[in-house]
């Protein structure tokens, strides 16, 4: 029934005016089709039939789908009146008397239309999401919970002084959230989910915005990229494992730091938040007893199939970081058309409704700043102030390092670290669990950071950036008011996780780029595999701010960053190996859009935004035409050459060529390594190494650099056979049309990508219908307009800008995000903004001085509950 009630209603969704309208449709029939099972219980799920009550519950919750509306609202902490003012899209512009009632409102608007998506985020990173999703969290709570997500926030807000600027603006936006939940426990307004499960959310407390804060680090710089590697390294063997996922890329790369570079030694890292591990005397046994190692610890493939398998079964599968997808470049001087300077960023993320972003526009005497918030945290994270504007990429250095911790069963509970035994600390958690018993977990802590593993007698532990706290929200808010470089530059230099790229412009037309963030540093060992954790490859220290990646103002008058290696293969620090990093495709393609331009406009850059120039098939078509030109074909696949060589490498939905580019593509890559893989027995899936495919940037790089400028590779000749990339690219080329036979028909001209290639905006409840698509949409994985993923992408520009500077304090600045302000499938400002985005338009970003068009809908914020 709820199958057949989500075709219907999907029919509906893309006829436009009838989109909202399906929702509400869709949302009454799945309630329906559910309201027996609810409200008896089964399982898992309690009885809820008290949510389900007519004119409360969840119908009640419905109300808060009809239009915002004039109002004066009282709120205990402000100090003085304010003002929130909507345009006709949902968007607010605050205004307040201090930055503490500035960021009391915006805690206040956040939960009044993001409530829902606030608690579970916070539940995501503390490890409370069982006690409201049921059984099915519990290994992500478990996940959580050990990597240390609140472990870090507790320490960040402990070391926070209250008078701080941080310290100031996490409690004034938590007594706005808090004002928010007093409205609703008054009124009993709960948002659905908590009237359905009756789970209601605590108050919010300065630790949640750090917690949240540590998601983004998370999503951003947690990997599983060393076991993967230990996996290929012990199957595939050390020799070709360094060959083909060397340190540096093989292919040419764009590196916007090409420097010259400083050494300037190490930098010392602060104590990460699990400090009380750290030993400070040995217990029994010394390093010359019988029970010490007399070598390194190696790490067993059972205990990293066992890891890997445990991070598979997450129920978020963006808890780690998976695509290394994000655009920002500038542009200055005779490239733009007012000599000023101009910025475009649009960050990629997982799509989802609501978005991870709410955009506003601030105003206080000592701030005014427009641009995309985090839900859950006070400020502007991505935007423009009067002055300056900035976005930002992933840098992908190496963030993760694990370490195979030396134990015995005759030292319980200690771990052999720097020549003898030590205690491991132990924290013990509970996870309450709706509908089932409460789990109990133990999370052992070493010198290197939480034990993930006791699996088959080898215990493995991580060393991550997460892990370590930092004050990077009062380096943001720094940002928020920062007039030029200099200052946007010092106040990164406070910036420590997650690692990024901040793109930067301003009005003086001066542009850059500062890598900000922690760099750690292993002295010696191979820190791209798992490392002994008896202290001679322990992390020593990181890179200091000054010696980190960064360009200001370069003479060809562009900067460039698509998660590319930032900087070229003489920089003297280590940070990550060409696994890490992008392929470097759509840094070139924003290039050859840039270079020895002139007047460029900000139409030009909104346009790029939505490149779906597929640069790697520039380079390769060529030379599988060359392969093909005398081989003998049969009258599909002339067919299918003959759309493939008219083809303008354009990844569009009515394009016959990007199909058969693809298809051809993947085939290719699986013609050459799959064989491999075969011969070498490389464990693949879960708990296994990566796949063959189109998402290992190494693997990629390496066949690019060997068609064109190595044909005779001894890749192309796996155990028992002998090629070239010739004969491989012709056995590639015929199982492509093969393939796409199979899945689209006999014949060719139906082959349109846009059959094979579709997006979707996913809910963030994964409630069905609820989200936006699937439809058919151009690009793939590594055009400028992303779409990662897979064919049905979920995964892309998660907010794109472009800034325009015209003169000090003078720009027009024009942004959208892929959603709608608030998470109520019901509102007419849940997914408003999606189709502007779909079709790459974007709208002016309110600023508090300038009468833009206003929807007419003002609150009035006064002291007193």
């Amino acid at each position: 029934m709820i199958r057949i009630a989500r075709l219907n209603a999907s029919r509906l969704i893309r006829s436009g005016p009838f989109r909202r309208r399906a929702n509400i449709v869709l949302s009454i029939v799945v309630s329906v089709a559910m309201m027996g099972l609810l409200a008896a219980g089964a399982g898992a799920i309690p009885p809820l039939g008290s949510a389900l009550d007519p004119g409360a519950g969840v119908w009640d919750s419905a109300a808060d789908g009809r239009p915002v509306k004039t109002e004066t609202i009282r709120l205990d902490g402000m100090h003085a009146a304010a003002t929130v003012s909507f345009d006709t899209a949902g968007v607010p512009t605050m205004h307040a008397g201090s930055e503490e009632d500035l960021f009391l409102v915006e805690g206040y608007v956040q939960a009044r239309f993001r409530l829902s998506q606030m608690d579970l985020e916070r539940r995501t990173a503390e490890g409370r999401l069982a006690e409201l999703a049921g059984s099915p969290a519990v290994d992500s709570d478990t996940f959580e919970l050990q990597t240390g997500l609140l472990r870090t926030a507790q320490a960040n807000w402990s070391a926070t002084p209250p008078d701080s600027e941080q310290g100031k603006a996490l409690t004034a936006f938590s007594q706005g959230v808090n004002d928010r939940l007093a409205e609703v426990r008054r009124d009993g307004d709960w948002p659905t989910i908590f009237a359905l499960t009756g789970v209601h959310p605590r108050d919010w407390t300065p630790v949640d915005s750090l917690a949240v804060q540590g998601v983004l680090t998370q999503v951003l710089s947690y990997t599983t990229l060393p076991l993967k590697l230990d996996k290929l390294n012990s199957s595939l063997g050390p020799e070709l494992t360094k060959a083909w996922f060397p340190v540096q890329s093989p292919t040419a790369q764009r590196p916007y730091d090409t420097g010259p570079y400083q050494n300037l030694g190490i930098a010392p890292l602060p104590a990460d938040a699990d400090a009380a591990a750290t030993p400070t005397s040995a217990s029994s046994g010394s390093a010359g007893s019988p029970a010490s190692p007399a070598s390194p610890a190696s790490t067993s493939a059972a205990s990293i199939d066992g890891l890997l398998a445990q991070y598979a079964r997450l129920s978020d599968d963006s808890q780690i970081h998976s695509y290394p997808d994000s655009n920002a470049w500038a542009a200055n001087g005779p490239e733009v058309a007012d000599g000023r300077a101009m910025l475009a960023g649009d960050p990629h993320l997982q799509l989802s409704l609501p978005s991870y972003w709410f955009q506003v526009a601030l105003s206080a005497p000592s701030m005014t700043v427009s641009g995309a918030s985090l839900v859950g945290l006070p400020g502007v994270v991505i935007g423009r102030n009067a002055a300056i504007s900035w976005s930002m990429t992933a840098v992908q250095n190496q963030s993760t390092y694990f370490y195979s911790e030396k134990t015995s069963p005759d030292h319980p509970g200690q771990y052999f670290w720097q020549g003898a035994w030590r205690d491991m600390q132990r924290v013990h958690y509970t996870i309450p669990v709706r509908g089932a018993s409460t789990v109990s977990l133990d999370v052992d802590l070493t010198v290197h950071g939480p034990v993930l593993s006791h699996d088959n007698g080898q215990t493995i532990s991580v060393n991550w950036t997460g892990d370590y706290p930092s004050q990077s929200l009062a380096a943001m808010l720094a940002v928020d008011k920062a007039q030029s470089w200099n200052q946007f530059h010092e106040a990164l230099r406070g910036w420590h996780a997650p690692t990024l790229n901040f793109a930067y412009a301003d009005g003086q037309g001066d542009i850059g780029i500062v890598a900000a963030g922690y760099f750690p540093l292993v002295k010696t060992g191979q820190p791209w595999l798992p490392l002994p954790g008896t202290g001679e490859d322990d992390v020593a220290g990181a890179i200091p701010y000054d010696a980190q990646p960064q360009v200001y103002d370069p003479p060809d008058h562009v900067v460039v960053s698509t998660n590319q290696r930032p900087v070229s293969a003489d920089y003297p620090y280590y940070i990550g190996t060409s696994f890490y990093f992008d392929y470097g495709y759509r840094t070139a393609q924003i290039h050859s859009n840039l270079d020895g331009r002139s007047n460029l406009t900000a139409a030009d850059f909104t346009a790029q935004q939505t490149d779906v120039t597929d640069y790697l098939s520039t380079l390769i078509v060529p030379k599988l035409a060359a392969a093909l030109k005398d081989a003998p074909l049969d009258a599909r696949q002339r067919q299918a050459f003959q759309a493939l060589t008219s083809w303008d490498h354009q990844m569009t939905t009515p394009s016959v060529g990007a199909s058969v580019w693809s298809t051809f593509w993947k085939d290719y890559l699986s013609a050459v390594f799959q064989p491999w893989w075969d011969a070498k027995k490389v464990p693949t899936g879960d708990d296994g190494a990566p796949e063959v495919g189109t998402d290992v940037p190494s693997l990629m790089e390496d066949l690019q650099a060997w068609t064109l400028g190595d044909q005779d590779n001894p890749a192309f000749s796996p155990p028992g056979r002998t090629g070239t990339a010739t004969t491989v690219m012709r056995t590639a080329f015929a199982q492509a049309v093969t393939d796409l036979r199979k899945q689209l028909g006999g014949d060719p001209k139906t082959w349109t990508w846009g059959r094979l290639h579709t997006r979707e905006i996913p809910a963030l409840s994964k409630a069905p219908g609820l989200g936006y698509g699937p439809f058919p949409a151009g690009g793939d994985g590594w055009t400028v307009d992303a779409a990662d993923g897979g064919m049905n992408s979920a995964f892309g520009p998660s907010w794109r800008m472009v800034v325009d500077w015209t003169g000090p304090q003078q720009a027009t600045a024009a942004a959208i995000y892929p959603g709608g302000q608030s998470e109520n499938p019901l509102s007419p400002w849940y997914q408003n903004l999606v189709s502007d985005w779909w079709n790459g338009r974007l709208r002016p970003m309110p600023w508090p001085d300038d009468p833009a068009p206003r929807s007419g809908v003002v609150w009035t914020l006064r002291a007193g509950g």
